[in-house]
């Protein structure tokens, strides 16, 4: 049965005066110095003690969303005791979530661990904490979403931090995004996993544009191969030739396996690719680069990116000589990322002429759509097409 407020009623809190506070049924009104009110709830929940800042009046919080967590909160605790075989149960928080997430990734093949750890280490578990799991609500989801996007990023991480702070950039909402899809798969996952009964919030995207695709040039192709060449690690050129040469991701050229390598078949067999196994092919000179690169690998690796220092036996990660090589190539590391060489890969498979759907064999791309986005507006080649369209036709010029 819904409670009745007396008290705690929009008449009353809007006399309210500043430093004032009004309390009923477990929720706070307090109207703050500034004349923004902020409600609050401080409530027992099964000899637990919850006390929680809902909201300001300014974002539009309301009474009825303090009565909606307080009802939340006892629901998850009662289901939370429905589960549990015999006694209480403990609730697991997300900071500890986030540790077994990602060691259970780790033990089923996971991809982009590396970018999962730092997200949640980062931003998720700051934010969220020891908060259990099952108690994490869609408000507190929207609450994280506005904290971040307050956030000035720093390009290349604290290290790197400017002595001008005012001219850094809020953070971007593709950003987010991808820290949200974090979260939103470990919801998955733990519900998979058993460690709760359903996703506990919904998440809601920011909506992004498409925007403008980054890919290289010919030229800075080539001053990127020539730097790639020069520099200090012997995985950074190989990496970068094959990912020029073959669209793969990063993770796809980084687990390659010397057996998984046909070079009279030109073709790379990709076990864990994002749309399924798939066969990559691959060019006749990536053929006699390859054939070239296994020979000089040290004996018993199975791996064309070995690294005695990684878990699973190959490197993971080439961020850091990738940025140096870009930099060295007079290009900027910020803006040329190594999920360009993929893009690059594509572009110019497209801007070559070559139809959609070879090229999506080529890429691994799910659906055609995936691929379009490739075809650019402003590309020589569709100037071309209709060059070819104009020579094909002949349609005569019509007289004056």
């Amino acid at each position: 049965m819904a409670k009745t407020f007396s008290k705690l009623t929009r008449p009353n809190m809007r006399k309210l005066s500043a430093g004032k506070s009004i309390l009923e049924h477990g929720i706070t009104f307090e109207r703050k110095a500034d004349g923004d009110g902020v409600f609050t709830v401080n409530v027992m929940v099964d000899g637990q003690r919850i006390h929680r800042v809902v909201g300001r009046e300014s974002d539009g919080t309301t009474r009825t969303q303090a009565e909606e967590f307080i009802q939340k909160v006892r629901r998850d605790s009662k289901d939370d005791r429905l589960c549990l075989p015999k006694g209480r149960k403990i609730a697991l928080g997300f900071r500890e979530a986030g540790d077994k997430y990602i060691q259970k990734l780790e033990e089923e093949g996971g991809k982009d661990l590396a970018a999962k750890h730092r997200r949640l280490r980062q931003h998720l578990v700051p934010f969220f904490g020891d908060t259990p799991l099952s108690k994490i609500s869609s408000f507190d989801v929207e609450r994280y979403k506005k904290v971040r996007a307050q956030t000035k990023a720093i390009p290349g991480g604290k290290k790197n931090r400017p002595k001008d702070e005012a001219a850094l950039k809020l953070t971007g909402k593709g950003t987010i995004n991808r820290e949200l899809a974090v979260l939103s798969h470990l919801f998955n996952k733990a519900v998979e996993w058993g460690w709760i009964q359903a996703r506990p919030a919904i998440i809601r995207r920011f909506p992004e544009p498409p925007g403008r695709i980054t890919y290289l040039t010919v030229e800075q192709v080539n001053a990127l191969v020539e730097c790639a060449e020069q520099d200090q690690s012997p995985q950074i050129y190989p990496f970068i030739v094959i990912g020029l040469e073959t669209a793969m991701r990063k993770m796809e050229i980084l687990s390659i396996r010397k057996e998984h390598v046909d070079l009279e078949r030109r073709m790379i067999y990709v076990p864990r690719a994002k749309a399924g196994s798939r066969e990559q092919p691959i060019t006749q000179h990536l053929a006699e680069f390859l054939k070239s690169h296994m020979e000089m690998l040290p004996d018993g690796t199975p791996w064309l990116f070995p690294s005695v220092s990684a878990k699973g036996g190959h490197a993971t990660d080439v961020r850091k000589a990738f940025r140096r090589v870009v930099s060295a190539a007079g290009l900027n590391p910020d803006e040329v990322v190594r999920h360009t060489l993929r893009h690059t890969a594509i572009t110019h498979l497209i801007q070559a002429g070559v139809d959609l759907p070879t090229v999506k064999r080529i890429s691994g791309h799910k659906t055609l759509i995936m691929v379009e986005r490739y075809a650019h507006q402003n590309g020589e080649h569709i100037q071309t097409a209709m060059d070819k369209l104009e020579g094909r036709l002949q349609i005569a010029k019509g007289g004056g």
